[in-house]
């Protein structure tokens, strides 16, 4: 089993939950994490900024380097890759965690919001993607991984919130063309999706509060899966839409018990997460 020491992750946003959780799993490691985000401040609603987000991975045993920025914004954008290969030599995954939600309907939704999501959840994980490749090439087993669902045509998903689904339907297809088109460079990219709601600010804030937050798991559970498939062989293991629990189960893991966010929760008791049959 490779491990993820001495490698370097470029990562949009970051500062909080799912995002956080697969910084630290890997600084476990001793690796070198770079986070693209804009929290500067602490938010009111929201707990972590990238700087105590960077406190947390060298507590773990990473080294951090954090980046106020923000991933609409390609020079800021390139300005982060850069500073990336300055500090760690290099660039061996990009991670695309930044993701804005919106789960109103269309008549509801706004023209602010509906643009904000293609270009954080779209825009940006092709941006950020793209600007990192050529770094990425000369990596020894570089990946791409996205934070997005398997693409699911069904009426019930495509008319549920039909703004949202299409940035997070795009970012699929952002990752899945990416593979495709420089697989014979080595680079891996693959995308990640839970079948559980997972328990962070964001399920807490806009998907129902307490009583979904108690019926989810843990981000540890993405953590653990996101490192399953960043040390996979990059040359074999790409253009996937992969799912969280599919992933730990082929690398052995059959008992998920451990990661309710409320012990004790049996599994035909959680939440299902948006966008799966």
């Amino acid at each position: 089993m490779s491990t993820l020491a001495g490698k370097t992750i470029l990562m949009s946003g970051g500062s909080r939950g799912i995002g956080l959780a697969i910084a630290l799993r890997a600084a476990a490691d001793g690796a070198n994490i770079a986070m693209l985000a804009k929290t500067d401040t602490p938010h009111p609603k929201l707990e972590g900024t990238v700087h105590s987000a960077a406190e947390q991975i060298r507590a773990a045993g990473g080294q951090a380097l954090p980046i106020v920025g923000d991933v609409r914004d390609d020079d800021q954008i390139t300005e982060a890759v850069m500073k990336t290969q300055g500090e760690f030599g290099g660039i061996d995954i990009v991670l695309n965690n930044a993701s804005v939600i919106d789960l109103s309907r269309s008549l509801d939704l706004s023209a602010k919001k509906y643009d904000l999501m293609q270009d954080v959840n779209v825009r940006g994980t092709f941006m950020l993607s793209r600007a990192a490749v050529p770094i990425l090439k000369d990596a020894e087993n570089p990946h791409i991984l996205s934070l997005s669902p398997p693409l699911n045509p069904t009426p019930k998903w495509l008319g549920a919130h039909t703004g949202y689904t299409l940035a997070k339907y795009g970012m699929t297809m952002v990752t899945l063309g990416l593979a495709a088109e420089f697989a014979a460079d080595g680079i891996a990219a693959n995308t990640l999706w839970p079948r559980t709601t997972i328990a962070t600010a964001a399920v807490q804030n806009l998907l129902g509060g307490d009583k979904v937050m108690a019926a989810s798991r843990t981000a540890d559970i993405y953590a653990d899966a996101a490192y399953a498939v960043l040390t996979q062989s990059a040359r074999t293991y790409t253009g996937q839409s992969l799912i969280v629990e599919d992933v730990l189960e082929a690398n052995g893991v059959t008992d998920f018990s451990g990661y309710a966010a409320v012990p004790g929760t049996p599994d035909s008791a959680l939440f299902p997460d948006i966008f799966l049959d």
